[in-house]
């Protein structure tokens, strides 16, 4: 853990800030130190889940992870939440790879950030975005990620020929929108009591998490626009991962989840610069917000920025 010369009074500041993402302004929350030291700091930015918002598990992990000293900036991605772009709920991958790059430029015009010690942290489907992103911006020294998803695969797999027709159906729903009718959203996620046992397990935990007040938020509206198919299906968040090296690649993932596979296949991919770190009885969601696994999860993940980013 790394050491500041006043750690017990390190409380965290939460300033709401913007920064613009290929001419969309994105809105984004702020994390430090409340009485930081006068030299830069080295800084992480936590994407958000799919469907999901700054608010929820990016705001969990930023709080712990302000505590050991970083600056931690956590944002609503393009056409999510708060910030800008239209039609809302729309899941461009692609986008969503260029905000993680729009935030560590933002990052590096602060005076209190080191610009050479900048992190990422994906959760969820950023877990997918975020290296995507590192691939190519080497501003991001280290890379890590928390019960990662291949989205498209996520969507796609339950179903392969339902998610064939919404795919096929995407460029007709786009010249629906070019004449004026509003975007099809579809719904990610049953309501509570539309679920019982029939229901898939990865299925009924992300309704305990999304459609309870254990994780519900009003700007997560657990719907995406249905046109989105066609960027969804065009987009392979792992292939080329290995060009993250020698950066070094940190995933960490439930012994139990049912998306486990995607960090193992991809730090198999990435080479010897990745590691996987699993957190034994967890599965996907449980890693959003349960003490009982967020906090190995905290302390791996501060190890893994405090020597790549302070030791660098």
């Amino acid at each position: 853990m790394m050491s500041v010369d006043n750690p017990a009074e390190l409380e965290e500041q939460v300033e709401s800030v913007q920064f613009p993402s290929k001419g969309m302004e994105l809105a984004g929350h702020l994390y430090a130190p409340d009485d930081p030291p006068e030299t830069p700091l080295p800084a992480i930015v936590i994407g958000h889940q799919t469907t999901a918002v700054k608010e929820q598990s990016p705001a969990l992990y930023a709080q712990r992870l302000v505590e050991q000293g970083f600056i931690v900036l956590t944002f609503d991605a393009a056409y999510q939440g708060e910030s800008e772009g239209e039609p809302h709920g729309l899941e461009d991958p692609f986008q969503r790879a260029e905000d993680f790059r729009s935030a560590v430029t933002y990052l590096t015009t602060r005076e209190d950030v080191d610009p050479n010690a900048i992190g990422v942290l994906g959760i969820c489907g950023s877990g997918g975005y975020a290296p995507h992103a590192a691939q190519t911006d080497h501003r991001m020294k280290a890379v890590a990620t928390v019960s990662a998803a291949d989205v498209p695969d996520f969507f796609r797999s339950p179903d392969p020929e339902a998610w064939e027709q919404i795919v096929e159906q995407a460029g007709a729903l786009r010249t629906q929108e070019a004449v004026g009718f509003p975007a099809e959203l579809v719904s990610a996620l049953p309501e509570p009591d539309e679920v019982d046992n029939s229901t898939p397990a990865s299925i009924r935990e992300l309704v305990d998490y999304y459609k309870t007040p254990r994780g519900r938020h009003p700007r997560s509206t657990n719907q995406w626009v249905a046109r989105s198919a066609d960027l969804l299906d065009q987009f392979e968040p792992f292939d080329g991962i290995d060009k993250i090296a020698p950066r070094a690649l940190l995933m960490i993932a439930g012994t139990e989840a049912a998306t486990l596979p995607y960090s193992e296949n991809a730090v198999e991919k990435a080479g010897e610069n990745a590691e996987l770190f699993t957190i034994d009885g967890a599965m996907h969601a449980d890693l959003y917000d349960k003490d009982k696994y967020v906090s190995p999860a905290v302390e791996k993940l501060t190890d893994f920025f405090d020597h790549h980013l302070t030791n660098a």
